[in-house]
């Protein structure tokens, strides 16, 4: 069996191959052009309708798509629909929500144009914080709700503003990395001690593949959900409380606990304390260094490129106070170290011009470059790195003994 596929990453489930899916060649903005001539109409430029399909989890997206090609600061994305039909699906949705929320919360919509589902949210509570972000204000915007002319910012803005509820409707579609957004949506809810709720709500193409229709696809929408896309999507930001769809099938929504789990936390917090750790180590170390300078010691380093390399960066071994660097290699002599510039020599030179101390930054090569220092008959204090300090390789309690 044969098929024609691409190399395109999923922006739903990172999935690295894609079928092509439909080319609607080079197009106009669709929405978000807004000519004032016929002429600017005409002339316009044409971006590429490149969609294909992700056969793992069946999501379908304009790999060509440059979001640097859409004015949303200059226009804004109207959503404009006053169907009687459309207004009872924004009444039920937001009921949903509602039954999810203390009495008075704090919700932030991401992307919410003239505003009007965060005001209807606000007009249904009695008190409360309702809060909306977009990068462009219409005459609308804002009025009876809390406005941002600005984007969203999930690691810092979910912390400072500490929301109940976090909407975002029909914003998901128009975003390169989607995922991105609503990992770190989880990732910022994971740093208040409160639960939050994610409401989304996107364009359903279900019925793309019944009717073979082809209106569904223009530039400003990059990404197409399924109910399984999004269903997938969904799952990336923690635990789905409820999917489904409204408008006659013509929308999927999906009301979303965001959790991180326990393991990536956990990982999280030992990196921070990593980073933690380490400063105090450069710190530490270059201490050290500095004192073996000013003490007048006579330093070699063993080795003066890769780790070796990294360790003279990391902990300010510069050339003027550490000239020496050797190496049992000989294929490395009259190399340089990259960056501070140190010439690298052959380990021979340590017979002729005996140091006090040979640092070996490599701790795993220690023993063996221990054993052929006294096999050559070199002499010296080792010292290597571990657990934030430089250590006595012989004298101190370490793993590299062997």
């Amino acid at each position: 069996m044969k098929f024609n596929l691409i190399s395109a990453i999923c922006p739903v489930c990172n999935h690295s191959v894609a079928a092509p899916f439909f080319d609607g060649g080079a197009q106009p903005l669709a929405t978000l052009g807004w000519p004032a001539t016929a002429a600017a109409a005409q002339a316009m430029p044409r971006h590429p309708q490149d969609f294909v399909q992700c056969p793992r989890c069946t999501h379908v997206w304009n790999r060509s798509f440059s979001y640097d090609a859409i004015p949303y600061e200059n226009n804004p994305n109207r959503m404009y629909n006053a169907g009687s039909i459309w207004k009872g699906h924004l009444a039920a949705t937001r009921d949903i929500l509602l039954g999810n929320l203390p009495p008075q919360p704090t919700v932030v919509e991401i992307g919410c144009g003239e505003g009007h589902f965060l005001r209807g949210l606000g007009e249904a509570c009695e008190g409360g914080r309702f809060a909306g972000f977009d990068p462009n204000a219409s005459t609308e915007t804002g009025r009876g709700v809390e406005f941002h002319a600005r984007y969203f910012h999930p690691l810092t803005d979910v912390p400072d503003f500490a929301p109940d509820a976090i909407v975002i409707r029909h914003v998901l579609e128009h975003l390169l990395d989607p995922a991105v957004l609503l990992e770190q949506l989880a990732w910022g809810a994971a740093m208040q001690n409160k639960p939050c709720y994610l409401f989304a709500e996107v364009p359903c193409i279900d019925r793309v593949f019944e009717t073979n229709r082809l209106a569904d696809f223009f530039y400003e929408h990059t990404s197409h959900f399924t109910t399984t896309s999004f269903r997938t999507l969904m799952k990336r930001a923690g635990e789905v409380m409820a999917l489904s769809h409204g408008y006659d099938g013509e929308v999927v929504y999906a009301l979303v606990q965001l959790h991180v789990p326990d393991a990536l936390r956990n990982r999280a917090q030992a990196a921070n304390q990593f980073a933690a750790r380490a400063e105090v180590s450069r710190t530490t170390i270059r201490t050290q260094l500095d004192a073996l300078a000013a003490a007048g010691q006579r330093v070699a380093i063993w080795g003066g490129t890769g780790k070796a390399a990294a360790f003279i960066h990391q902990f300010g071994a510069d050339a003027v106070r550490f000239p020496l660097v050797v190496d049992s290699d000989p294929d490395k002599a009259d190399t340089f170290v990259p960056g501070t510039g140190q010439e690298i020599v052959f380990r021979d030179v340590l017979k002729s011009q005996p140091v006090d101390v040979v640092i070996i930054p490599t701790q795993w090569r220690a023993k063996d470059i221990v054993a052929e220092m006294a096999r050559e008959g070199i002499v010296a204090q080792v010292l290597i790195e571990h657990q934030g300090k430089l250590i006595d390789f012989a004298l101190d309690t370490h793993p590299y003994h062997g």
